[in-house]
């Protein structure tokens, strides 16, 4: 009989199983099981993985200033009037700017929408580039490429649904606020940020709670600090909570759902979460660079700072989009989306894998 699968963690191993892979991790191990009975007929060969969509066209249609550092993209097909793929909350694209960096991006129109997508974008300083050249270079009439979208943050409509967005953190929620305005459901959106001024999408998310009573605005400048208890108040009862944000932010939510057994939280961060259980190890570029891998890093970030037009993605093992084939040494895979042939081809996915302690990791880039 097959060992049957553990219920994945988060990528990083946090103390909270995510309730949607638990149940989807279970059923794949019931269809394992029953495809290994003696007697069940199985195919030769093992398929080919499904390949990553091809890249796509799409044009810049206009821009528009939400806040002082937030810039709305509207893109459409490149034939004008074509439909656009459909989608769903939750989903992104991965968007390959003007100077060969690809950088991902949440959807966040409407849904039933396929006329346009659109993306809001902070200009960050200190970033690796992608924002500061969408605020400066792209402009109506910039050709683009996408892939996608993909839905990596998926939107369950629970009966009952706590928004949480921290800042730009609306851009993934924004559209499941809209969904959950359609269906009717029990939600409610806290918004965070420093100040009002710095809330992209206020009249938008307004405009969806007509009586007034469904969306509370936190603003450091006049409220503090928000403590998590006080957001989480807010939730219906026995609601999910979706929540996107600073490292902080979704940090303290976790921690004060720590004890909450019927409240299922769903998190997007900004950023990857810290690694845990992790060692240095030394990655090993085709060219014969070398790039140590420190024990808190994830080595997606160390390849980023010696290449960073490498594509990226979810950046939490479930896309693939930043998958990369190892040449010699031997992974520590942590992610959820390579299967075992996969792996024993050699594919990796950087964003959450390792290698063993003191280990050289070759790879093909």
């Amino acid at each position: 009989m097959p060992t049957r699968p553990q219920p994945p963690t988060d990528l990083y191993r946090p103390e909270r199983p995510d309730l949607f892979l638990t149940q989807l991790t279970r059923l794949r191990g019931a269809l394992f099981f029953c495809l290994t009975l003696p007697g069940v007929r199985r195919g030769s060969a093992v398929p080919a993985p499904a390949p990553v969509p091809a890249k796509a066209p799409l044009t810049v249609r206009s821009r528009r200033a939400l806040t002082p550092d937030v810039v709305e993209f509207t893109l459409t097909a490149e034939r004008p009037g074509e439909p656009l793929p459909a989608w769903q909350p939750g989903s992104h694209l991965d968007i390959t700017l003007p100077s060969g960096r690809m950088r991902s991006y949440s959807l966040c129109g409407d849904p039933v929408d396929t006329t346009a997508y659109r993306i809001a974008v902070r200009r960050l300083a200190g970033g690796r580039g992608g924002s500061r050249e969408l605020h400066d270079a792209v402009v109506p009439g910039t050709r683009l490429t996408a892939r996608g979208p993909f839905c990596t943050f998926p939107f369950a409509a629970e009966p009952a649904v706590l928004f949480l967005a921290g800042g730009i953190g609306i851009t993934p929620l924004l559209p499941m606020v809209h969904e959950a305005a359609r269906r009717g459901l029990d939600w409610h959106l806290v918004r965070t940020g420093r100040d009002h001024a710095s809330l992209p999408y206020a009249a938008e998310a307004a405009a969806l709670d007509p009586a007034g009573t469904r969306i509370t605005t936190h603003c450091y400048d006049t409220d503090g600090y928000p403590d998590p208890a006080s957001l989480l108040a807010r939730a219906p009862r026995h609601a999910a909570v979706y929540c996107c944000g600073p490292a902080p932010l979704l940090n303290s939510v976790r921690s004060a759902l720590s004890a909450e057994v019927d409240q299922p939280l769903h998190a997007q961060r900004f950023t990857t979460a810290p690694v845990a259980e992790g060692a240095p190890f030394t990655l090993r570029l085709r060219d014969g660079t070398l790039l140590p891998v420190p024990a808190g890093r994830a080595a997606l970030d160390v390849l980023l700072d010696a290449r960073p037009a490498a594509p990226l993605s979810c950046r939490q093992g479930f896309c693939g989009t930043c998958r990369v084939q190892v040449l010699d040494g031997t992974p520590d895979h942590r992610d959820h989306v390579l299967t075992p042939t996969e792996r024993k081809a050699g594919a990796l996915l950087p964003c959450v894998s390792r290698a063993k302690e003191g280990t050289l990791l070759a790879i093909d880039i």
